[in-house]
C-alpha cells in the first residue's frame, strides 16, 4: 500500500494505479479532486484523511472580525492554479459569513508577489480592510511576503496554518497536521491486515490549532479579546 501526502501526489498516484491501496493525508477536497466518490463510501482503492473543510472559510472570516472588529471589507486571497476548486471550495462559507457579519467579501486571486502587493496595499489604503489567506501551495510558499506586506500596510490578516503566526502573522487557525499523520497509521494497519480502502470512510479533521501572535497584534494596534486568548492552543509573546 501507499501513504500519499497532498493533492498533487495523490492525483499522480491515482493515474498510475487503480488497485494498490492508497491512504492520503493533507488533502482538502478529495471528492472534488475525483479521488473518492464520497466520504462515507470512497468507492475505490483510495481513502484517507482530509485536512481542511470548505466550511472553514466562514470560520476564518469570523476570527478576523473578532480580532479586528472594525473590519468592513475582507479580501480572500488565493491562487486559482493551486487552490482547491480554483478557490471555490472555501468561498460559499466565506460569503455566507460575510452576510451575517456585515462585511463586504472580495475575491482576490493572485499569481505572483506583485499581485499580493497590489491587493494588500489596496487594503491598507482604505479604512477597515482585512485579509483572509486561503489555503493552497502558493500561499504557503509565499507566506513571508504575505506576512511582511500585511505588517507594512497595517492590515489585520488571518491565516490557515500555524507557521504563519509563528513567523509573524497575527493569527492562524487550522488543523494539527501531526495529528492527521498519527490517525492515518490506523488505516495503514487495517489495510495491511486485509481491509479494503473502499470499506474505510474518508475522515474529516478532529484537532485544530489556534495560534495568536501578541507581538504582531500590538504592532498592528489590535487588542486580542480575552475569550479568544483563552481558546488559543499557542500564544506568542
Amino acid at each position: 500500500m501507499i501513504l500519499s501526502h497532498g493533492t498533487a501526489v495523490t492525483a499522480a498516484l491515482q493515474r498510475e494505479t487503480k488497485t494498490i491501496p492508497i491512504v492520503f493525508v493533507i488533502v482538502s477536497d478529495p471528492v472534488g479532486s475525483g479521488f473518492i466518490a464520497s466520504l462515507p463510501r470512497p468507492g475505490g482503492n483510495i481513502t484517507g484523511f482530509i485536512n481542511l473543510e470548505g466550511e472553514l472559510g466562514g470560520k476564518w472570516l469570523q476570527l478576523l472580525t473578532e480580532i479586528a472588529p472594525t473590519t468592513k471589507r475582507a479580501a480572500g486571497i488565493f491562487n486559482p492554479d493551486t487552490a482547491a476548486r480554483r478557490g471555490a471550495y472555501y468561498w460559499p462559507s466565506f460569503e455566507a459569513a460575510a452576510v451575517s457579519l456585515q462585511v463586504e467579501p472580495v475575491s482576490s486571486p493572485v499569481y505572483n508577489e506583485a499581485d499580493i502587493e497590489t491587493i494588500v496595499t489596496s487594503l491598507g489604503r482604505e479604512p477597515r480592510g482585512g485579509l483572509v489567506v486561503m489555503p493552497d501551495t502558493f500561499t504557503i510558499n509565499h507566506r513571508a511576503p504575505l506576512i511582511q506586506m500585511a505588517a507594512r500596510n497595517n492590515v489585520p490578516a488571518v491565516y490557515w496554518y500555524s507557521a504563519y503566526a509563528r513567523e509573524g502573522g497575527v493569527l492562524s487557525y487550522g488543523v494539527d497536521n501531526a495529528d492527521i499523520f498519527r490517525r492515518s497509521a490506523s488505516y495503514v494497519d487495517r489495510i495491511l491486515r486485509g481491509e479494503k480502502p473502499t470499506d474505510l470512510p474518508a475522515q474529516n479533521p478532529t484537532k485544530f490549532e489556534l495560534v495568536i501572535n501578541l507581538k504582531t497584534a500590538r504592532v498592528l494596534g489590535l487588542t486580542v479579546p480575552q475569550l479568544l486568548l483563552a481558546q488559543a492552543t499557542e500564544v506568542i509573546d
